[in-house]
């Protein structure tokens, strides 16, 4: 918007209080409808104007920044497109700048009117004129698209030896945008050797030819560190100078010597420094310099300070470095600013990365960032967390995660929190007892956004023991779990998550909970008539109920006979199903009960013959009353019998039962 100001003041006053006039009306709108109008009656009055062959250069000009502000506030203005691109041919430079500039403005490189401005685009870049050049290399980097590059490279890379530095400068920053259209050199760059363009450009007396080196060469570097080893002094040496304050003053911000340098150079060096010691080992003295000068508590201070610790970090590790890294970031952690602590405490993790040791000291304030309103501080302090935690802190953290589970009313970060909680306890739990009552918190404080895999994992942990073989301190775990889950059942409302797992330990351990198997069943039972439980639910209870009643060797109460009832009566089929299967059990013979439901074998591995031979007195006894022998899938195929189709309809019946083994009494659907 400056850039049209100025040109319309260099217009003549009419046009500049015809720009003005129209600027204040826009601005002065009250609504889309009232802006809308005010464009419509100028685009009005600029189309007979640019169709007029016989319009002056200065009339030319006024239409193209009206034209170009009617664009920008969305409206369509293509209908003058062309003249604009006729205009770059311009011999007026400011005439051909307003040009340019409306060109750039209304088209890009995809455009396919953009072939008819090549040929000028060319001519313009050879010519004796130092600004008319400037101008056609900033046009380059808007209207070349990857196809034309070729037409225009020879006399872009020409002006790298350019005697004017502006022109060197932003000759550099077009082959730096024809490097970002063809990043690998794949396409119309292919074969061009761009890279000596931007060493030379490096050791270019001007900084501002350096610095835009130094923008192409983060880029390349980024994708390939390895052919840029060798560039490692001239990098350091750079940087050194810039922050001895070699550089005019004006690059100063702040008086902070050019700090944008600095943070470009600071990033090329993670990325030639990363994994090689000997790179490294040379780049440990600025570094250290850099962190040392650039802190002075200023905002573009501290942005230097947390590039330079990115690099310390990303580089081969120091620990003269990463201490000190570590206490400048002490800084940021104590700091009352939300930006501050959030940079601290993203720091911190990198140098946690390397060796947690460094962030002992630390742990207090990256535990009161917890505390912090702002969110996304929270959720980068509950990573730092996770990284920093070991056998030793476990318990603390672990609380402090519980109380934020407790306070938070976000379901997305209550899932992630959880799922931190579930893994540290697994790894780093100094016992199993604290292991469950933390695993129980979790559920509880969690409710039903915890992952089914937490609640696995404590089932399996009560099931397999401590394994070490200790079948008393085993025992002794498994009824401390019972007991606690007694007690948690006389809360008025437990999540479902944790409900399934104290139906599955009570179904299994409820003998050794106090009061034993009756006194469980007589609570699972108040439990479903006192709460609308889930189906998923209500199938874990029937579940422990027949557990327990097999193990007791107790007669089926009345209230769990109608809850079976029910179930069996159920719409849900796999509820329907657990209680036809829970009465089969009850009522057949007190053997197979107890091989179904046994005491003792919840976490037994058990061996299985695929022959089944305890079935082979059935296959016997079928045999001799006329069945048909068995015939194998192999002998079938060998018959010519073809196998029925995913549709059809079949039963036992389908196929012949009875053979000289159990496998007599296995069918399949195909």
């Amino acid at each position: 918007m400056n850039n049209l100001g100025n040109l319309a003041k260099k217009t003549g006053p009419t046009w500049s209080r015809e720009f003005d006039l129209l600027i204040r009306s826009i601005g002065e709108c009250k609504s889309k409808a009232e802006e809308d109008a005010i464009i419509a009656r100028e685009v009005d009055l600029l189309k007979p104007r640019l169709k007029d062959a016989k319009i002056d250069k200065r009339s030319l000009k006024e239409v193209l920044v009206r034209l170009t502000y009617v664009e920008m506030l969305g409206h369509d203005a293509s209908w003058g497109h062309v003249k604009a691109l006729q205009a770059c041919s311009d011999t007026n430079l400011l005439t051909k700048k307003v040009a340019y500039l409306a060109s750039g403005l209304f088209l890009d490189f995809r455009s396919d009117l953009i072939i008819l401005v090549v040929n000028t685009l060319t001519q313009d870049l050879k010519s004796d004129n130092y600004l008319v050049v400037c101008t056609a290399l900033a046009a380059a980097g808007k209207l070349i698209g990857p196809d034309l590059i070729n037409a225009v490279l020879p006399a872009v890379t020409g002006l790298t030896n350019h005697p004017k530095d502006l022109v060197r400068k932003k000759a550099v920053m077009a082959l730096h945008r024809f490097q970002q259209l063809d990043p690998h050199h794949e396409g119309p760059l292919a074969g061009a050797d761009l890279d000596k363009y931007y060493r030379q450009a490096l050791c270019d007396k001007d900084p501002s030819v350096m610095s835009a080196a130094l923008c192409a060469l983060l880029e390349v570097v980024a994708l390939d560190p390895k052919p840029y080893k060798n560039l490692i002094p001239s990098f350091i040496s750079i940087l050194k100078q810039v922050a001895e304050h070699r550089l005019p003053k004006s690059y100063d911000y702040h008086r902070t010597p050019a700090p944008f340098l600095q943070i470009k150079l600071l990033k090329i060096l993670s990325y030639l420094g990363a994994g090689d010691k000997t790179a490294s080992d040379n780049m440990y003295a600025i570094l250290g310099d850099i962190l040392r000068r650039a802190n002075t508590g200023h905002t573009i201070g501290n942005a230097i300070v947390a590039e330079c610790v990115r690099t310390i970090t990303a580089i081969y590790p120091n620990p003269a470095l990463l201490q000190a890294a570590a206490e400048m970031v002490s800084g940021f952690l104590k700091s009352t600013s939300h930006n501050l602590r959030y940079v601290g405490i993203d720091s911190l993790a990198r140098i946690v990365r390397i060796n947690a040791k460094y962030a002992v000291e630390h742990q207090l304030a990256v535990i009161d960032c917890l505390e912090d309103p702002d969110d996304t501080l929270k959720k980068k302090t509950l990573e730092l967390l996770y990284k920093m935690t070991k056998p030793g802190n476990v318990e603390v953290i672990a609380e402090k995660l519980l109380d934020y589970l407790r306070t938070t009313t976000d379901e997305g970060q209550k899932a992630e929190v959880a799922k931190r909680i579930g893994e540290l306890a697994e790894r780093f739990a100094p016992d199993t007892q604290w292991f469950i009552d933390t695993m129980n918190k979790v559920f509880e404080l969690g409710g039903d956004v915890v992952a089914p895999s937490l609640a696995h994992g404590l089932m399996r942990l009560i099931a397999e023991g401590a394994g070490e073989g200790d079948e008393a301190a085993d025992a002794e775990l498994r009824a401390q779990a019972a007991a606690a889950y007694m007690q948690l059942l006389s809360k008025p409302k437990l999540p479902n998550i944790l409900l399934k797992v104290i139906c599955w330990v009570l179904g299994e351990y409820g003998g050794l909970a106090p009061g034993g198997p009756a006194a469980v069943v007589e609570r699972l039972v108040d439990l479903a008539e006192g709460t609308a439980l889930p189906e998923e639910v209500r199938g874990y209870l029937l579940a422990a109920l027949a557990k327990l009643h097999a193990q007791g060797g107790l007669p089926l109460a009345p209230p769990a006979t109608q809850l079976l009832h029910d179930a069996a009566s159920s719409h849900n089929v796999d509820l329907q199903l657990r209680a036809l299967q829970t009465q089969a059990l009850l009522e057949g013979p007190a053997s197979t009960r107890q091989g179904a439901l046994p005491a003792d074998a919840s976490c037994e591995d058990v061996d299985v013959d695929p022959s089944l031979p305890f079935l082979d007195g059935f296959v016997a006894a079928a045999l001799a009353n006329g069945a048909a022998p068995y015939i194998s899938e192999q002998e079938r195929f060998a018959m010519g019998v073809v196998r029925p189709s995913h549709h059809d309809e079949v039963s036992p019946a389908s196929y012949p039962l009875v053979g000289n083994s159990a496998s007599a009494w296995r069918f399949q659907i195909h």
